[in-house]
């Protein structure tokens, strides 16, 4: 009977259009639902979707999940081609070239793959490893419980070129701007690293003489232009920095304690999510003047958001309703909906 009940969810659906496929993680059941013009299915038998990670390169998905399990899938037929396992708790991945490193929690190493996904070689850090990234032949990551940054040269065999002591405490992701390696530290600020030359600086982020901001997960923050949104973590608002110089501008008032901050392709506008007793609005903000436009109560819990390509859709994952609804830009209120079960991060096929 729970079988039956999930097939026909998984073949319901309601007035559902969209213009590209969604990759929609399943949570709790191990597989990814894909969502095309309206139809439904399952990859199967992919670990953990517990937090996992999706991203596309030439044709393939790449998916990696908590209990180390790494797949590549094939957006052509949305097959699994390939599931292997490269640690117990995979946190994410860097997929450059003709490698793809994986950066592991436990055990402490970064493991790197070739496009067969088989295992070339194991980096022993002795540490927690997160925000990984690669720049034409570097490959960059931060070691949690070190307070490090490794840079790697994937043409000399991965051999370590550069290794900096940071100031800061406990690097915990990291994004590459143009040049810059930026890592954030959880108890305040960032550490500015410029991959040509290896000049090194850090910026404490504060509002005034008093606060210093912790930085959550920059896969949160929402980045427009020269300005980037960040959830302000047990706070209900937005904090407004400038990422030329990463200095404090200003905040923005919300109705729940944020989690995610997304930008429509055009730049124009933010939707945000929330967690505890919020977790069922989202928030639409109009950065012309950075002013909160809408509260939609969504669904419940919602947990993941994403524009559309062309930036007329907004999708929304609502976990306790086991659908992903879509929100239009023209009224900015839910319009259609599809079944998924427990969806949670929404992937758009690339």
């Amino acid at each position: 009977m729970h079988y039956l009940l999930i097939l026909i969810m998984l073949l319901a659906s309601v007035n559902y259009a969209a213009a590209e496929k969604l990759y929609v993680v399943e949570r709790e059941r191990e597989a990814i639902a894909v969502v095309d013009n309206g139809k439904v299915s399952e990859i199967e038998n992919l670990g953990s979707m517990n937090h996992a990670l999706v991203k596309f390169d030439a044709g393939a998905a790449y998916v990696v999940g908590r209990d180390g399990f790494f797949s590549h899938i094939d957006t052509k037929t949305d097959k699994l081609v390939k599931r292997v396992k490269v640690g117990s708790s995979g946190i994410g991945f860097t997929s450059c070239n003709d490698y793809i490193a994986v950066a592991n929690y436990d055990p402490k190493d970064v493991v790197i793959l070739d496009r067969k996904l088989n295992i070339a070689k194991k980096i022993e850090t002795g540490s927690r490893n997160v925000g990984i990234k690669c720049l034409d032949n570097l490959l960059v990551f931060s070691l949690m419980d070190k307070d490090e940054i490794w840079v790697l040269d994937a043409k000399k065999d991965f051999k370590q070129v550069k290794a900096i002591k940071t100031g800061g405490e406990m690097p915990f992701d990291a994004l590459l701007t143009g040049d810059t390696y930026v890592a954030g530290f959880f108890k305040g600020g960032v550490a500015l690293l410029d991959l040509k030359d290896f000049k090194y600086n850090e910026k404490i982020i504060m509002a005034g003489q008093q606060t210093v901001f912790k930085i959550p997960h920059f896969g949160t923050w929402g980045v427009a232009g020269q300005r980037a949104y960040i959830p302000a973590v047990g706070e209900n608002k937005l904090i407004i920095i400038d990422t030329k110089d990463y200095t404090y501008t200003g905040s923005i008032e919300l109705t729940g304690l944020p989690v995610f901050v997304v930008v429509s392709p055009d730049g124009k506008y933010l939707a945000v999510n929330y967690s505890g007793d919020k977790d069922n609005y989202v928030t639409i903000i109009d950065l012309k003047d950075n002013k909160v436009l809408k509260n939609i109560d969504a669904g419940k819990r919602i947990m993941h958001l994403r524009f559309s390509g062309d930036g007329k859709t907004l999708y929304a994952s609502a976990y306790f309703e086991n659908m992903v609804k879509t929100i239009g830009k023209d009224t900015w209120a839910v319009r259609d909906w599809v079944s998924v079960p427990t969806p949670s991060g929404i992937f758009i096929v690339q």
